[in-house]
């Protein structure tokens, strides 16, 4: 028996992109599809809820630290928005963390 395992990979998604909680449900789920297919064992995902951001965003970015996580997967790059610019929070997420944001596009 080997000592290999699976990376992991975190998720993030904004709430408010979701009609209902089983959208939201679904998104995970489908998130952890894709983690599982891509060799990662899905951890969390942090969902963001507008009237509370970016706690969920920072939990996320002291969990990739702590952990040395190295890839985190998010539906599409607009979920970043309630944090800033997506542009300017994938760099700065990138320079901070040295994790990888990855997309999987997910239909709502």
């Amino acid at each position: 028996m080997t000592g290999y395992s699976r990376p992991l990979l975190l998720g993030y998604a904004r709430r408010d992109l979701y009609l209902s909680d089983r959208h939201v449900d679904d998104m995970k789920r489908e998130l952890g599809e894709f983690g599982q297919l891509e060799g990662f064992l899905m951890g969390s995902v942090y969902v963001e809820d507008p009237e509370t951001a970016p706690q969920a965003f920072e939990a996320l970015v002291a969990w990739v630290n702590r952990y040395e996580i190295t890839a985190v997967v998010l539906p599409s790059l607009r979920h970043l928005a309630l944090v800033g610019d997506p542009a300017e929070v994938r760099a700065r997420f990138d320079r901070v963390t040295g994790a990888r944001i990855v997309l999987h596009e997910v239909t709502p």
